[in-house]
């Protein structure tokens, strides 16, 4: 076999040396950064996270809400203040404050026995059918199921 030995001069060695040697400094300050990086954004994770166990609640919001003791001054109101404060904001608020209220005075007499219950029952049945007269999605299923099973 013939042998084919290249000559290559000091100096070529010395660049291709050279020209690896500053590729690997760069991969290694690339390295080096992005490690720092990640360093820097797991000690602000850390911070923000100790930061949350400092958090406490202002006391005034831990008082409870009852009836006798509302939070806010609206709850305070009456049912006649609520309504005229309605009116104030326009005239359809007010409307529909009033039946609201109506509705509600209803429905504390309705719950004081259980045959107004069930009277309330069948007149909120009737008005619902009054206001839409088309049959829902139960309404037909349950046409269908008697249909098919003949009753």
């Amino acid at each position: 076999m013939l042998q084919v030995v290249l000559f290559i001069p000091a100096r070529l060695k010395l660049r291709t040396h050279h020209k690896e040697g500053i590729a690997m400094q760069l991969v290694l300050a690339i390295l080096n950064k992005a490690v720092r990086q990640s360093i820097i954004v797991m000690g602000l994770m850390l911070l923000i996270s100790l930061s949350g166990l400092f958090f406490f609640v202002h006391p005034s919001y831990a008082v409870a809400v009852t009836t006798e003791n509302p939070a806010f001054a609206a709850e305070k109101l009456t049912p006649e203040e609520k309504i005229d404060r309605a009116y104030e904001y326009n005239r359809a608020a007010g409307l529909r404050e009033e039946d609201r209220q109506k509705a509600y005075e209803q429905a504390i007499k309705d719950s004081a026995s259980l045959g107004s219950i069930e009277k309330t029952y069948a007149r909120n049945g009737k008005a619902y059918k009054q206001e839409n007269p088309q049959p829902n999605f139960i309404e037909k299923a349950e046409e269908l199921v008697e249909k098919l099973t003949g009753k």
